[in-house]
């Protein structure tokens, strides 16, 4: 659901967009991969320790090359600018645990199962730059600052054949994180980025770090590349997660 909510947002904001005189608007988006390296656990209805399940050593999920998307539109006048982030996350393996566990409301014999984890996210971000810094520094250092809420939508499927037990869990539920930027322009064609997002409260503590190196190819076409990482410790509705996901990226877009 969140992307096609996401996708129908951006069709729209960009539509907006192109309707604009040219110098009312600045608009940016980007397409690219994201090989995601995934560590951490993960449990749901969790009672002790036993029945929280390892992602690489009892899930065995291993790294995942997923499309991801943003669309950013600099806002004329007073209003604020709008950032848009969509990021696919699918895992799925055959894992093995030696002793039995219990995952919703059953309790898996040892052995092999199967299982599949979904956590879809989308950024919609809120932010200003920072007044005169640019034109302060001739355009080579700006600063933004906002508001970011991440919606999460999740799917959790666990099956073993030898007993015949599957569980599975979904839902979806928003997240309001803090946002920073900076872009620095050693020169026209080249730019360092850094993004960050985060928040923590009530023992949730969510993280996103990005760098970015962005390189002008001709006109409005630039290529792009970098490291992403995520953090996400959860704890909502009988799920318990404390997972990582880390790794090289690599985009394309233009801008103007």
């Amino acid at each position: 659901m969140s992307r096609k909510i996401l996708l129908a947002m951006m069709i729209c904001l960009f539509i907006f967009a192109a309707a604009q005189p040219a110098s009312a608007i600045g608009l940016e988006f980007a397409v690219g991969g994201w090989a995601q390296g995934p560590s951490g656990s993960l449990g749901y209805k969790a009672l002790s320790e036993d029945d929280i399940l390892d992602v690489e050593q009892d899930l065995k999920y291993d790294d995942e090359t997923r499309v991801s998307a943003r669309l950013a539109i600099d806002m004329p006048l007073f209003l604020p600018n709008i950032y848009l982030m969509a990021t696919p996350m699918e895992f799925s393996a055959t894992g093995e645990k030696a002793d039995g566990f219990k995952f919703g409301d059953i309790t898996f014999d040892s052995g092999s199962f199967y299982s599949e984890t979904i956590l879809d996210n989308i950024d919609i971000a809120l932010y200003y730059g920072l007044p005169f810094l640019e034109t302060a520094t001739f355009d080579k250092l700006n600063i933004d600052f906002g508001l970011n809420v991440r919606i999460y939508d999740y799917e959790i499927n666990l099956r073993q054949d030898s007993s015949g037990f599957n569980e599975s869990d979904s839902g979806t539920f928003p997240v309001p994180m803090i946002f920073l930027a900076t872009q620095f322009r050693p020169i026209e064609r080249l730019s360092f980025e850094a993004e960050v997002r985060g928040i923590s409260y009530s023992g949730n503590d969510i993280y996103s770090l990005i760098g970015r190196v962005k390189v002008k190819i001709v006109g409005p076409l630039f290529a792009a590349g970098g490291y992403r990482y995520e953090k996400a410790k959860l704890d909502e509705e009988d799920v318990e997660a404390d997972i990582e996901f880390s790794g090289l990226f690599l985009e394309a877009g233009f801008s103007f």
